[in-house]
């Protein structure tokens, strides 16, 4: 009898989890059991730490994955620290002969997972790992000259002319064949204390957001069925509904972005025509954001330092401003004086969400306007997005400071007054955030003059974008 472990990690879904499926599968054959386990690893050497935002899904997230486990007749063993020590512990507690996982893209991931995955071996259990989470894997798609793409476009390009570009999503097991007795030691969801108290922010997350498998898979077809039309021209619009908004699910794994396109292709043929053009530039649309996500993540494959240094390194020697003056604070409470970036900066804090193009213009405004380096930045979106990830963030923040793969160039500075004009002309989205503190006499002036801080951006990174374009080599790693 060959008992599988299971281990999840940012996978919290039964559809279309290859690792879950071959446990499974192999269990039965073998007339074993499954046992799955979640690690909290927040204790590895290279592991970075979850946010708040973050921490607060994942408690609602595994909630929910565990009633569903549960009802399936299975078993979900939670730990918390090194994940090393306890895959060790488990291997041996669970008499288990196989281990089945999905695989990581990080630097330090990878490193970890290349251990557990050397230590059983050496003690004779046979070990998988399965692509889950990417349409493409990292290592698959090269330039003509053999190194990774750093401009997106060609990149996509590649991508979708391959043969076959996604495989068809698994279906769920029917059981999860559970430990029925002698279950291995697990957490108490409650004593991670993932929740935040004294105070407790986390109200305006809960109003806005129902982590969870059968959510993710209602907001796809929600979205297909009553925005995918508008998205083309409407998704850059903050106040209105037109987004998908399943980044935080994607970030989580409770839908694969195989189960994404696959959904939008078979939208019936009558609807597409019916649809019209709209139709059909908002699924070329969408389908080159979930793009986008694939290219960070091939990004943060080859450069695994992508959130601490400077993909373009002519910026290492940039001279940031002094963030300790109360400027940077008050970008982080909303009370720059500029209505969109403080309506911008209050959604995120209330619902741990901002909409992507008041993230531009914020992000902007942060590295351009204030000239405060973007990894401070992107450390804030780190702690109180509900999809901040290790790819996107540090990604798009190197966009929008310059100094990242395929960037904005650096006279693109983002003006936050033209912005609110164009894209909230109504003024929908500040008066959702601000409501009349905007027209308030206490209301602040701006933190800074537009204009001249803009003169001041564009003399400052002209500097740096006159001297040739380093970008750092690859870390060549075997996946």
């Amino acid at each position: 009898m060959g008992n599988a472990l299971v281990w999840l990690r940012d996978d919290l879904r039964l559809e279309d989890n290859p690792a879950l499926t071959a446990a499974v599968e192999h269990a039965e054959a073998s007339g074993g059991h499954v046992i799955i386990t979640y690690i909290l690893d927040d204790a590895s050497p290279g592991i970075r730490p979850l946010g708040g935002a973050t921490k607060w899904w994942l408690h609602h997230s595994l909630t929910n994955l565990h009633g569903r486990i549960r009802r399936l007749e299975g078993t979900l063993i939670l730990r918390r620290g090194a994940a090393f020590d306890h895959m060790r512990e488990l291997i041996r507690d669970t008499m288990a002969d196989a281990v089945f996982w999905n695989r990581r893209y990080g630097g330090a991931e990878r490193a970890l997972d290349a251990d557990i995955k050397a230590y059983a071996s050496a003690a004779g259990l046979q070990t998988h790992s399965f692509q889950a989470n990417l349409l493409f894997e990292p290592w698959t798609i090269r330039t003509g000259s053999g190194t990774p793409y750093t401009v997106f476009t060609p990149f996509w390009k590649s991508c979708l002319g391959r043969p076959e570009p996604v495989r068809q999503p698994l279906s769920a097991p029917s059981t999860l064949h559970g430990l029925t007795d002698d279950a291995p030691r697990s957490d108490a969801l409650e004593t991670w204390e993932l929740l935040p108290t004294n105070p407790d922010w986390s109200l305006g997350l809960a109003l806005r957001w129902r982590p969870g498998e059968l959510t993710a898979h209602e907001k796809l077809s929600h979205f297909i069925e009553t925005r995918l039309h508008r998205y083309a021209t409407g998704r850059d619009f903050p106040g209105e509904n037109n987004t998908s908004e399943l980044s935080p699910h994607l970030r989580f794994g409770e839908i694969s972005p195989f189960q994404i396109f696959h959904a939008i292709d078979a939208i019936p043929a009558a609807a597409r025509t019916s649809g019209g053009d709209d139709l059909t530039e908002g699924i070329r649309r969408f389908r080159a954001e979930v793009g986008w996500r694939e290219f960070s993540y091939h990004l943060l494959f080859h450069w695994p330092d992508l959130a601490r240094r400077n993909f373009d390194s002519r910026f290492d020697n940039f001279t940031w401003s002094d963030p300790r003056d109360g400027r940077l604070a008050r970008w982080h409470e909303g009370t720059t004086g500029v209505p969109l970036i403080d309506a911008g900066m209050r959604e995120l804090w209330q619902t741990g969400y901002m909409h992507n193009r008041v993230r531009m213009v914020t992000a902007s405004f942060l590295v351009k306007n204030l000239l405060i380096d973007w990894r401070l930045g992107e450390e804030w979106f780190w702690d109180t997005l509900v999809d901040a990830d290790a790819a996107n963030n540090a990604a798009s923040w190197q966009w929008v400071a310059g100094c990242g793969a395929d960037a904005a160039p650096y006279f693109r500075v983002f003006n936050p007054m033209l912005q609110a004009e164009k894209f909230d002309p109504d003024n929908r989205y500040r008066h959702r955030y601000l409501g009349a503190y905007e027209s308030d006499p206490t209301y602040p002036p701006p933190l800074i003059d537009l204009g001249d801080s803009r003169t001041n951006a564009l003399a400052a990174f002209a500097e740096v974008s006159g001297k040739s374009k380093i970008v750092r080599p690859p870390v060549s790693l075997i996946p």
